[in-house]
């Protein structure tokens, strides 16, 4: 653990430069004060992914319930939980691509907070409905706010985060989000095959996640705005007041005094203008090669991740496991989500994130052609585990890499806007996973992910640019 000096100062980054906004918050130590930030940001995370995953573990209640059909006898002629998938990503790509950048306009907080209560407001209701029709329509509604609030997440953390803590803490806030999958995997076994108050357990699982956020968000209404991102707004005298609030959760007890702005060599100067971002800015050409790799990154990986993760009950009972053992299997298999991160947040820090992303990537491509050929169940879980593992590991590694390499007043926009694509890609990936798994069966959809996981390989390792141990200002 770092200590802090009789001068507030981190002991192993002395050097940060606390004239500036930028040192400042690099001088931030690793204290219990800011990993309780950083867990507190975590928790509503906790319940997106909660959400997102639910999405393949209520659907054979769903079909059990009669409320969803198989095949070309669902809504729209395919089958409804690919119908159901697809929506939950077309709203997190409306979400992502058209609401997101007000985070960059109105800020981190105010967004974070709105996106949170429309998700579990929507959430709530499609619990509700009776019909395939409306639940489909009302998931469409709760992609929307998780499409919002997976992104401010990101660049709110981001910003607050000193530049040799950004891997670790966002490992750390994965290892919290993604304790949600083994809860939704246990809790899905346990309620869908029962009915209880007179309500199918599809529906107590998705009433649990709804009531548990709302309550998360009456819990986090006091987080601070980014500081960075009122100075970007020329609002520096809030900055250094939040900022000191932070510095004394941390343990600091000396705060300076206002920074108002701060030139490339460190110096302090009078404040500029506010500037508001444009969507024009993303591809300018100091941004247009990142752009389109995150864009080709985010698209292909979003196969990988959730085309294992949402299709992994059905994968497993595509091998010959009934629907209960499924379930259960599965829950063995998503410990790895949170395990994965807990243990990748000790050598976060070690290596640079584009080479995490490669050889995440990496691990998925070996364990998922593995995973195609087994049918021994504890073989079938202890390569479904190691899969997620290396999902696990690239979702952090690019969460936080993808909020990196944009500037403030432009991040959630670009973030958004390149994030969407993975929301797209899985709008039409998840009707063309359930034809593969049709026609061509588990074996298949493995091939499929690994073809996806070898091009998001190739894209980052070849143009991603280097951020470790940087300031987001300098890279």
């Amino acid at each position: 653990m770092t200590t802090i000096t009789s001068t507030g100062m981190a002991n192993d980054h002395m050097s940060a430069d606390r004239r500036t906004l930028a040192g400042r918050i690099d001088a931030l130590p690793s204290s219990a004060g800011l990993w309780r930030f950083i867990t507190l940001l975590a928790l509503g995370g906790f319940f997106e992914l909660y959400d997102l995953f639910e999405t393949g573990y209520i659907s054979s209640g769903l079909v059990a319930a009669g409320v969803f059909h198989t095949g070309s006898a669902g809504v729209f002629g395919i089958a409804d939980q690919a119908a159901f998938a697809s929506a939950t990503f077309l709203g997190l790509f409306v979400g992502a691509s058209l609401l997101a950048p007000y985070a960059d306009r109105f800020g981190r907080r105010l967004t974070f907070m709105c996106a949170l209560a429309w998700y579990g407001a929507f959430s709530l209701l499609m619990a509700f409905q009776q019909s395939a029709e409306m639940i489909i329509l009302f998931r469409f509604l709760v992609g929307i706010g998780l499409g919002v609030e997976l992104v401010t997440i990101d660049t709110y953390l981001s910003e607050w985060v000193p530049a040799h803590l950004r891997s670790r803490a966002f490992a750390f806030s994965f290892f919290i989000q993604f304790l949600s999958v083994p809860t939704v995997a246990l809790m899905s076994w346990w309620l869908v095959p029962q009915t209880i108050l007179s309500l199918e357990g599809w529906r107590w699982v998705v009433i649990a996640g709804a009531v548990c956020s709302l309550v998360i968000w009456l819990i986090r209404k006091n987080l601070p705005e980014s500081a960075r991102w009122l100075a970007q707004q020329g609002r520096h005298q809030e900055a250094h007041q939040v900022l000191s609030a932070m510095e004394k959760r941390c343990g600091i007890a000396s705060p300076l005094p206002p920074v108002v702005g701060e030139g490339r060599d460190g110096g302090q100067f009078a404040p500029e203008q506010p500037k508001q971002g444009r969507f024009s800015e993303i591809w300018a050409p100091a941004y247009r090669q990142r752009t389109l790799m995150l864009v080709v990154m985010n698209f292909f990986q979003a196969i990988g991740f959730f085309g294992f993760g949402n299709w992994l009950p059905a994968l497993l009972s595509g091998k010959g496991a009934t629907v209960t053992h499924s379930l259960l299997y599965a829950f063995f298999i998503t410990l790895a989500y949170p395990l994965g991160s807990l243990i990748c947040s000790r050598y976060a820090d070690k290596l640079e994130n584009k080479w995490q992303i490669v050889f995440s990537s990496l691990m998925t491509v070996v364990f998922g052609t593995l995973f195609a050929f087994m049918t021994n169940p504890v073989l079938m879980i202890i390569c479904g585990f190691l899969i997620t593992y290396s999902n696990a590991w690239l979702t952090f590694s690019y969460h936080a890499y993808q909020t990196e390499i944009f500037p403030t007043h432009i991040r959630a926009r670009a973030v958004g806007f390149c994030y969407s694509f993975s929301r797209l890609s899985t709008v039409f990936s998840s009707i063309l996973i359930g034809l593969i798994l049709q026609y061509a069966g588990s074996q298949g959809v493995i091939a499929f992910i690994v073809l996806s996981m070898l091009i998001v390989m190739l894209s980052v390792g070849i143009y991603g640019p280097k951020t470790r141990g940087m300031d987001l200002e300098n890279i």
